[in-house]
Parts: structure tokens; C-alpha cells; sequence
């Protein structure tokens, strides 16, 4: 759903449009050619490494709308918003990092790779002051909104850490649309936060942004980056997340949102009304896959819950249609009880241990030597120092993707 108003008022894409009309015979990479939309750095199109032109007036748009200091585009995705993130955090002289979970499997990957101790935390925010590594942490992380559209009381954290002068870092990579409302948006609250821009509006697959509140905290941001950004971002991606960043609201369809969840009790909308989570148990794969025989697709299924991701670009007629059919399949398939899946306590890091692969089917009872789980919500579902249980088998076994499992095996740790 094209807003052709928004489109005007996108410095990147105008750059693209008005490319596109002359000639354009192509001797620079992308190797397809086509040398219109699709482009590399010359000398009209601005750099995104060190950008003076469209991007520059691009990026302080985007700035000015999300309420930071600076923001920067990613084309990478969420996950190189999350590394530059913590390594900006680290240039500060953050050494460890209370993490509440649930996080993206790059929180881990960012803590292993730039040597930070996270502290894992998953009570309820209201005894986090009370923990033992309380004091030790120079920074707090959460994820908000989460996968099931979940959202923090962010203003309790940034009062915790304003009492005690921790940096709040927000991984708000499914909650860029909530811009509009500044009681829920990461931005309103975090030091450095990350929009993931194309999961929940109009924007390209990659597309993302992350900000920094300060000037003294978007000079290490930079630098942070420059690091894990591609020297070859795209030009469509970085137009479309402008666009999206710009994209109007959807009242009307988040009003419709919220009425059909009072309405209908076996679907739950949280915080973030464009998570739309359809409670089946059982039934859950047999529902998806009734879905998709009619071209209806979810965003995930975790083996009990079926979400359904929306966004301000959903078209209305679409959503009637969800609905209806998703009344049609709760007469089908009959509620059956929650599953409790049993965690044991938190892991301990010994990344001294061999570690062998074995087949899935044979890791019930093991302890997991790499975190996996369910793709989406990559999340993970076993981490490290884990014991391997029979639901989590039955969980991986039965998921369409996953990550952390390669060719039917999984990593443990030899005993």
C-alpha cells in the first residue's frame, strides 16, 4: 500500500526517481546493470559510510520523527543495530550488562563476540533492583515490544537506571511503528535503541535503524556502525526504510485490531496491537497449515500460539479476512490446555568444554553446547549449559526453520 504523499516528502527515493528518467549506461557495480534504482555509490547518490547529501537529510528526518539525537540506517537488519549497539555501550566503559530475556539470539552473539558479562535476568521487573549482580551491571537490555507483542514498563526500567546510572539499551526491533504513541515507543526511553523497521512497517526485508539519545553516545554509535555495516548497502533498502519511518498511522485498523481481540477469546493482543497471537494447542500446526492452503501465512507458529504480524500497511479487506477464517478454524479445532515447557536454572558459560554434534533424536537428556530454537522468533529456546528435554525435542523436530541445528544435529557438550 503505496502512500504517495509520504513518497514526496523522501529525500532518498526522489534521488532514485529523478536517476531513473535519464540514461544510465552502467560500468559500476551491481553487476545486473540495470543502473537505475538499484545502484552503488556515485557521484549524485550520497554514501551512507559519510553521507552529505539525500541520506544525510534522510537520516535527520528520521531523527527528529523517532526523537533522538542522531539515527543511523542499517541495511543489515536489526542484528548489525544490536552489535553497534553493545559496542557502543562497551566504548562508554560498559563491561557487563544485565539482559532480560527473552532477546534475540544477537544479544548472546554481540556479549561472546565484544567480551561483555551478562547478567540473565527473567523475574518480574519489580525485584531486578533486589538481584545479587544488581550493582555489579553498567547497563540494563530488554526487548520491547517482544514476539508476541509484549511491552516492558519501560518507564520503570529508565528510572532504575537513571537512579543508578546504568545505560538502557532497547532492542525495539518489532516496535518501530510505535513512534506514534511515546508511552510505548523504545525511543522515548532508551540511550541507544534499535527500530527494525521492516518488521512492523512498510520498509524492505534488512531495513532498520538505531538511535542514540546523546550527542556523546551517537559519537560512539558511529563508530559502532562503521564497523558492522556493509560497505555495499542497498539504496532501495535505506528508500524504503525513509519511507517507512514517514509512513502514516492505521488508527482505523488498529481500533479493528483491538475489537476483534475482545471479542474473540482465544486471541490475544498485547501491548503491540500489530502482534495478533491465535491460540490453537495441539491444533496449532494443523491450523498453519490449513492457513497456507489457502495463501494465509503467520509469521510464526510455536507449537501451541499462531502469530500473525501486522502493520500500519495491512490492508483492512485482508485482515476481515484473517478474522473470518480464524473464527472458521476455533469452531475446527477445540482449545486444548497450556504446555508448560520446564527450564532448568540458569546456564553456566563454560566455554572450556568439548563439544561434539550428535543427531536431534538422540539429545534428550543432554546439554546443549550452542544456542537454538525457533526461526522465527529466534529466540532461543535451548541455550547453552542447558539440559536438552523431550518438549524442546519435540518442539525443534516438529518447527518449518530453526537455527543452531545443521543437518538433523545439534552441538553438545561431551560428557
Amino acid at each position: 500500500m503505496c502512500d504517495k504523499k509520504t513518497l514526496k516528502t523522501c529525500h532518498i527515493y526522489g534521488m532514485l526517481q529523478r536517476n531513473a528518467k535519464g540514461r544510465h549506461i552502467s560500468f559500476h557495480t551491481p553487476g545486473h546493470k540495470d543502473g537505475r534504482w538499484d545502484i552503488t555509490e556515485l557521484s549524485f547518490s550520497d554514501n551512507l559510510s559519510s553521507p552529505r547529501g539525500c541520506i544525510a537529510e534522510a537520516e535527520r528526518d528520521i531523527a527528529e520523527i523517532l526523537g533522538a539525537n542522531r539515527s543511523f540506517i542499517l541495511t543489515d537488519g536489526s542484528t548489525s543495530g544490536v552489535l553497534s549497539m553493545l559496542h557502543a555501550a562497551k566504548a562508554t566503559g560498559v563491561r557487563s550488562v544485565i539482559v532480560i530475556e527473552p532477546v534475540h539470539k544477537s544479544v548472546y552473539n554481540a556479549c561472546s563476540l565484544l567480551k561483555l558479562t551478562p547478567f540473565f535476568f527473567t523475574q518480574t521487573l519489580s525485584v531486578l533492583e533486589e538481584q545479587p549482580y544488581f550493582g555489579q551491571a553498567d547497563a540494563v537490555l530488554c526487548t520491547s515490544p517482544d514476539y508476541y507483542g509484549k511491552v516492558l514498563d519501560l518507564p520503570l526500567l529508565r528510572a532504575l537506571c537513571d537512579k543508578t546510572g546504568k545505560l538502557l539499551l532497547i532492542d525495539g526491533a518489532h516496535g518501530g511503528h510505535l513512534h506514534f504513541n511515546k508511552q510505548l515507543y523504545a525511543g522515548a526511553y532508551g540511550d541507544i535503541w534499535v527500530d527494525g523497521v521492516h518488521k512492523s512497517l512498510p520498509a524492505l526485508t534488512q531495513g532498520a535503524v538505531v538511535s542514540a539519545r546523546t550527542e556523546r553516545l551517537a559519537k560512539y554509535l558511529r563508530e559502532a556502525v562503521d564497523v558492522f555495516r556493509t560497505t555495499s548497502p542497498s539504496y532501495p533498502i535505506m528508500a524504503s526504510v525513509e519511507y517507512a519511518v514517514k509512513y502514516p498511522e492505521n488508527n482505523g485498523l488498529e481500533t479493528a485490531v483491538r475489537a476483534y481481540a475482545k471479542a474473540q477469546e482465544r486471541v490475544q493482543v498485547n501491548g503491540d496491537w500489530t502482534k495478533l497471537c491465535a491460540f490453537f494447542g495441539e491444533y496449532a500446526k494443523k491450523a498453519q497449515q490449513t492457513l497456507e492452503a489457502l495463501g494465509i501465512y503467520a509469521e510464526f507458529c510455536d507449537g501451541e500460539t499462531l502469530c500473525f504480524y501486522l502493520s500500519p500497511a495491512t490492508k483492512h479487506r485482508d485482515f476481515r479476512l484473517l478474522t473470518k477464517t480464524l473464527d472458521t478454524l476455533f469452531k475446527r479445532f477445540p482449545a486444548t490446555e497450556k504446555k508448560k515447557v520446564q527450564r532448568t536454572p540458569a546456564p553456566v558459560l563454560l566455554h572450556d568444554r568439548q563439544t561434539e554434534w550428535i543427531p536431534l533424536d538422540k539429545s534428550v537428556g543432554r546439554v546443549a553446547a550452542a544456542n537454538c530454537g525457533l526461526f522465527p522468533p529466534c529466540t532461543p529456546l535451548v541455550k547453552v549449559g542447558e539440559v536438552i528435554t523431550r518438549e524442546h525435542l519435540t518442539l525443534l523436530q516438529n518447527a518449518d526453520n530453526v537455527f543452531g541445528i545443521y543437518e538433523d544435529k545439534i552441538a553438545v557438550w561431551i560428557r
